[in-house]
């Protein structure tokens, strides 16, 4: 501290770090000896004190000293050091893979729900900028220097673009989102190098999905777009918004499920549901639930189709349908069966709606009839407000619904294009559907066409 004072009675002390001074006035010994503001404000001067001087407190020592004790008479400006920039993630880039606690207390390892997604131009993260520093000054007057705040780090990586300033970052494509060592990708693939299993939870994905191992029973796969499997699919659910390739097959013990936005190719399928908008290609497809809708092939060493019930849209290659024990298997070819199932959901929502009106026009016509004699309430005004617009929407409905079904009506009627080829054995058991036309065959045929003919199936060669 520096002290100095008007013969001995003012003292003036600054800080170690001057940012702060203090005046002690002390007695005299000849008695009192006020300094005025004058004198003290020389004697800080003489100290160095120059800014940040409390005027108002040093008047009131002029006034009314203090004696003995030091009293803070100055004080300096703090710098404010910038804050460091920062990233602002509007998703969560952190998963971690915490098994769900159910409300029975049980856990549940399947939905880990841990892979971070992003969609196509979907904004993944904000650029916050540094802040300056703004420079402080102590009570010698002097500048202190404040400290800006750094930017944040971040490097565009795959499939990321960002915006004109810079400052937000967005993905290119549906797929998977990877912060690490400071730099921001998105890959459209997300690949598994072992099995799906308690380890990874169910798998749920926007891009496709590449599994090195099996799917084991009980698990779940969803994929935007294609999933491959290297290994076995027991009874798991995979849907794929593209194609499912599965390199051996799927054993589903009558609980598998594939459905895929495209084609399902598989060495073999057996006791499983399987739904391909598009082809299907096995080996072997045993005792499923199949709905295929354009072209069904199964070829390979066994180009088997036995049991269960498989229709397809349009045509059915196999080598071996059915078997020598006349195995039940059911075959329909020539209508898409997803076109089927919504002309039936068509035709049903149609009889409800025009139901719905015929219940409207009752409840219409009694209250226009209130309404014609004056006895309509506010209430039942209300009402008829409400049954004449609930009409307008089912009649809009019924003529959007009565359109769709004209054009489902055109796709059904197109059943020439339906056949089955097969290469070597079509066995008894089996009952064929090729548009509106059905065979039971009760003698095994050989190297053989089936194809519709007005009304009836007819046997052609292979």
């Amino acid at each position: 501290m520096s002290s100095a004072g008007i013969g001995t009675s003012v003292k003036v002390s600054v800080s170690p770090d001057r940012m702060k001074a203090f005046i002690l006035i002390k007695k005299s010994e000849q008695g009192e000896n006020t300094p005025g503001i004058n004198e003290l404000l020389e004697e800080l001067e003489k100290n160095g004190v120059v800014y940040g001087i409390k005027e108002d407190v040093l008047r009131k020592l002029a006034e009314n000293p203090v004696y003995d004790q030091d009293v803070l008479i100055a004080e300096g400006l703090a710098p404010v050091h910038g804050e460091n920039g920062r990233i602002n993630f509007l998703i969560d880039i952190n998963k971690e893979k915490k098994p769900v606690i159910m409300e029975d207390g049980s856990v549940n390892y399947r939905d880990l729900d841990y892979i971070v997604s992003a969609q196509k131009d979907q904004k993944i993260c904000e650029v916050i900028p540094p802040t300056p520093g703004i420079d402080g000054i102590n009570v010698m007057g002097s500048i202190i220097k404040a400290v800006s705040g750094k930017p944040a780090r971040i490097v565009k990586g795959s499939n990321v673009y960002t915006s004109e300033d810079g400052l937000s970052f967005y993905s290119a494509i549906n797929g998977q989102v990877k912060y690490e060592n400071d730099k921001l990708s998105v890959f459209a693939t997300y690949e598994v190098p072992a099995d799906v299993d308690n380890s990874t939870g169910n798998i749920n994905f926007v891009g496709s999905v590449f599994i090195r191992g099996n799917v084991l029973s009980g698990f779940t796969v969803e994929a935007g777009g294609d999933v491959e499997v290297f290994g076995v699919v027991e009874a798991a659910t995979i849907k794929a918004g593209g194609n499912i390739i599965l390199r051996r097959g799927m054993t589903g013990n009558n609980k598998g499920v594939l459905i895929a936005g495209g084609n399902i190719v598989a060495r073999y399928i057996e006791n499983s549901i399987v739904e391909a908008a598009n082809d299907l290609k096995a080996e072997a497809i045993m005792h499923s639930d199949v709905k295929c809708g354009n072209r069904l092939e199964l070829g390979g060493r066994k180009g088997l189709l036995v049991g269960g019930i498989t229709r397809v849209g349009r045509e059915i290659d196999a080598k071996v349908i059915g078997s020598y024990l006349a195995t039940n298997t059911v075959i329909e070819v020539g209508v898409d069966p997803n076109v089927r199932e919504r002309y039936k959901v068509v035709k049903a929502e149609l009889s409800n709606l025009e139901e719905n009106i015929r219940k409207t026009d009752q409840v219409i016509m009694l209250l226009q009839k209130l309404e014609s004699i004056g006895r309509l309430t506010d209430e039942k005004k209300e009402l008829l407000e409400k049954s004449l617009r609930s009409k307008v929407f089912y009649e809009d409905k019924i003529s959007e619904y009565r359109e769709e079904l004209v054009k489902l009506e055109e796709k059904l009627q197109m059943e020439a294009q339906g056949r089955i080829r097969v290469e070597n054995y079509l066995y008894s058991g089996t009952k064929i559907s090729i548009g509106s036309a059905t065979m039971h065959v009760k003698e095994t045929l050989q190297h053989c066409t089936l194809y519709k003919e007005g009304a009836d199936i007819k046997i052609g060669a292979y």
